[in-house]
């Protein structure tokens, strides 16, 4: 295999060559560090790498497997969103307002190292992972490789450049609102939010009020599942747990699903401002042909989103920001807009995010009435193509909300839900960027919907599409 293949082939098949001894971690680590070097400087996408600590991790990794160890991901690189402790590191958040390295590896971090991931280095994010774009006063803009003059999303924005770049073949991240599956969409990748509790969040025991879930961004379904497999599991500190899948992941997303029921709605949820992108209705209408066409019984029908969920998820999302600004070492730093959004949030009392929490069963179950006679539920990942970078310096915080809340009005309701939902790429819209749909399972049924988007890679294998910057 030659580099350019190595460097996006993904973690499964790494994994794969690293065991079999067609490839040393030394060398997949240094092949990744020379692309960093190279390519990171246009991009943005790394905030910090760890090139010494990891070739030494690498070469224990070699050392290891050459004794006859064995071990999932042992000797494969894969980089951490800033928002996650990694030892001895500051988790930076996008801001200079925090302070000091972190004294232990999150639980997430810790499981990784222990199946024998080497970790490269912190992608960058927004500051306190509030957009879905990643520029931030500290730390830059980070560009999207499919078009240098766009955003790659965010908040996992830094993780998913990285990986559409094959700078790293997978990347950590969180979704709040969407920000695993926005930048996936945005990016050609694959991109699961998983089921609330499937990822430890420790030594968080929970984020946002429960609107955030840790997870990956990876080029094909069979790394994520991978990822899953060995990550999963929540902790005595984690408020959230999910049962245990019945197969491994890595089985669901390698099996095809049976005839599936599958609704599909491109309705934008009410009171969203903007409307529903020519690129992003055609992308859903061509995966309906398609899932037709592979024998599922495709109907449309649209989910109930009451008020469009805007209370359920901005009580939970403000207060999160403003607990979180809070919490810093110097908020005084903070960026004028951040602190405008934290002001907001000072602006949600006790009282009325607990009553949020309450009804959070009766809103899941309104909802979910959609999957009561469907399997999983298709709409678009976004209402429009990535914004320009820059597109939102100097704005406010409401302006810069009002303006994010019509691009991508589909992913936050189901953080509310708690239940999983992927961003499944789409082929290539008439600006040549990625489009993409997302498709939402039944709560702690992660199964289907990597069975589902496994299937649908095999039919458009969209990690064979690189940006061509980066080829």
């Amino acid at each position: 295999m030659d580099a350019l293949e190595l460097a996006y082939a993904g973690i499964a098949r790494q994994a794969e060559l690293i065991a079999a001894g067609e490839v040393s971690s030394r060398e997949l680590l240094d092949l990744y560090l020379e692309r960093i070097a190279r390519h990171d400087p246009r991009l943005n996408a790394f905030r910090v790498v760890f090139a010494e600590r990891a070739r030494l991790e690498a070469d224990q990794a070699d050392a290891r497997r050459g004794a006859g160890g064995e071990r999932p991901l042992l000797g494969v690189p894969i980089a951490v969103k800033d928002d996650i402790d990694v030892a001895g590191e500051p988790t930076a958040w996008g801001t200079n307002a925090t302070d000091g390295p972190a004294p232990a590896n999150a639980e997430v971090v810790r499981r990784l190292r222990e199946a024998g991931a080497v970790i490269i280095g912190k992608t960058n994010v927004p500051e306190l992972t509030i957009w879905p774009f990643t520029e931030s006063a500290t730390f830059g803009a980070t560009r999207n490789p499919w078009d240098l003059q766009r955003a790659p999303g965010g908040s996992s924005g830094g993780s998913a450049a990285a990986v559409a770049a094959g700078l790293v073949g997978a990347a950590l991240g969180s979704d709040g609102a969407g920000s695993i599956r926005i930048p996936a969409a945005w990016c050609g990748l694959f991109g699961l939010k998983p089921q609330r509790g499937r990822v430890s969040l420790a030594p968080r025991p929970r984020a946002w009020h429960g609107l955030s879930v840790d997870g990956v961004l990876t080029r094909r379904v069979a790394d994520t599942a991978l990822f899953h497999d060995v990550a999963s599991g929540a902790t005595q500190i984690d408020e959230d747990s999910a049962p245990p899948p019945t197969v491994p992941f890595a089985q669901s997303a390698a099996t095809p699903p049976t005839r599936l029921r599958v609704a599909f709605s491109t309705r934008m949820p009410p009171g969203t401002l903007g409307g529903l992108g020519v690129d992003a209705e055609r992308a859903v209408q061509e995966t309906v042909e398609l899932l037709r066409s592979l024998g599922h019984d495709v109907t449309e029908r649209d989910p109930d989103y009451g008020l469009g969920g805007i209370p359920e998820v901005l009580t939970r999302y403000l207060r999160g920001i403003h607990d979180d600004a809070r919490g810093l070492a110097h908020p005084e730093r903070l960026e004028r807009r951040t602190r405008g959004m934290a002001r907001l949030g000072a602006l949600i009392p006790p009282a009325l995010l607990e009553r949020s929490l309450a009804n959070e069963g009766e809103f899941t179950r309104r909802l979910n009435r959609v999957l009561e006679e469907h399997d999983v539920l298709i709409t678009p990942s976004t209402a429009t193509p990535p914004p320009r970078v820059g597109q939102f310096q100097g704005r406010g915080a409401i302006w810069t909300l009002n303006a994010i809340a019509g691009m991508v009005p589909f992913n936050g309701v189901w953080n509310v839900t708690g239940q999983p939902a992927a961003s499944v790429p789409a082929g290539f819209g008439a600006d040549g960027l990625p489009r993409a749909v997302q498709i939402v399972g039944r709560p702690n049924d992660e199964a289907t919907l990597l069975s589902l988007a496994g299937q649908i890679e095999a039919e458009r294998p969209w990690a064979q599409q690189r940006p061509a910057e980066f080829s």
